[in-house]
């Protein structure tokens, strides 16, 4: 067979080459894609805390710096305490007033008790009087009868009994009257510790608001966005400052809805940050988005117009950072990362099941069994 001119060899051995570049490299295309998937629509995020305060007044003291670490509980801002202190002054007033009207109630009460007993007392005297006065009266009126004495003197004798019965319901009268005074002591003691509560209640308010004075951090983080200035007049639900908890990072990716059908809780991901190049995080997938990013929109889009056009939406992927990364307390909340998704690194849920379990959990709430 003759040999091929060079002029033709040339472009068969080019053409030769390329093709075996081609299929090598769509070999490993095709292992990437099958592996992996990757997206850099992803982020670093942080549970953030806006401080604010929970009371009103003048900022008499900033106690920290812009980018300042601060741990859990660590005093932030002192706002000036007079009128928190006034207040707490007078609710202890109140609650003491309270307590002397309690004590003034049992006071009467005792004393009325005393008065019953010395009314019961006249009663028992009453009734003995009047007990003799009719002896007496019985006996003079057989005096009378035989003409021993005189009717005159019986009259009189008839006068002290009719006045010592009435001796016995006067004393009577005046022991239920105490009875009832005390029994109604009863009621108002009530009210008087119903008040001696309520006065407790606006004291412990008081000492809530005093207490408040003094804003403290509610994580341990890092301090930034710190606008809160000494003079400064806050209201409640101002934003002063926040505390960003570095070291406790996630990564929110956001892959296409054509890309998480494969994917897993627990597959393992490989994280680049644009700010650390040549350095890699290692995260695990920990849980799907309920709703792509569209639904969380501000202004969702609206999708019943006739210049409809389909988009491929994004469905947000939280990521872990590994627990004891050495590296995982460099990123900051905003950076941007690129993710890639080791689909073969097994991992337990998929997108489907993760729906799946919601909605099975949603029905044992209502009691409802499949």
């Amino acid at each position: 067979m003759p040999a091929l001119p060079k002029k033709k060899l040339v472009p068969l051995v080019a053409a030769a080459a390329v093709l075996i570049t081609l299929l090598i490299g769509g070999i490993f295309w095709w292992q990437n894609k099958q592996r992996w998937e990757a997206t850099e629509n992803a982020y670093v995020q942080a549970d953030t805390v806006v401080v604010s305060p929970q009371v009103t007044g003048y900022v008499a003291e900033v106690l920290v710096a812009d980018n300042q670490r601060v741990a859990p509980g660590q005093e932030l801002v002192r706002l000036d305490p007079a009128e928190a202190q006034a207040a707490f002054l007078q609710a202890q007033a109140n609650v003491a007033a309270a307590e002397a009207a309690v004590r003034n109630v049992d006071d009467r009460a005792a004393l009325g008790q005393a008065q019953i007993a010395q009314a019961a007392a006249g009663v028992t005297s009453a009734q003995a009087q009047a007990q003799a006065a009719t002896t007496d009266l019985d006996r003079y009126g057989k005096l009378a009868s035989s003409g021993w004495v005189s009717p005159q003197r019986l009259q009189n004798v008839r006068a002290q009994a009719a006045e010592s019965r009435a001796g016995v319901a006067e004393a009577a009268a005046a022991l239920e009257a105490q009875r009832r005074q005390v029994g109604a002591l009863g009621s108002t003691r009530q009210q008087a510790i119903a008040q001696l509560e309520q006065a407790r209640a606006a004291l412990e308010t008081a000492r809530i608001n005093l207490a408040r004075t003094i804003i403290r951090a509610p994580v341990g983080g890092v301090i930034g966005a710190r606008s809160v200035r000494p003079g400064q007049y806050v209201r409640p639900g101002g934003a002063l400052l926040s505390v960003v908890p570095l070291g406790r990072t996630y990564i929110v990716a956001n892959f296409k809805e054509t890309q998480v059908g494969r994917m897993r809780i627990g597959q393992r991901v490989q994280i680049h940050a644009d700010a650390f190049p040549g350095q890699t995080f290692v995260g695990r997938v920990e849980s799907f988005a309920p709703a792509t990013g569209s639904e969380f929109a501000m202004i969702p889009v609206e999708n019943d117009t006739g210049n409809f056009t389909k988009i491929t939406q994004r469905v947000p992927v939280r990521i872990a950072l590994e627990p004891g990364s050495p590296l995982a307390a460099a990123l900051r909340p905003g950076l941007s990362v690129a993710v890639k998704v080791d689909l073969k690194s097994g991992g337990g849920v998929n997108f489907a099941q993760a729906g799946q379990v919601a909605a099975d959990s949603r029905l044992a709430q209502v009691g409802v069994t499949r």
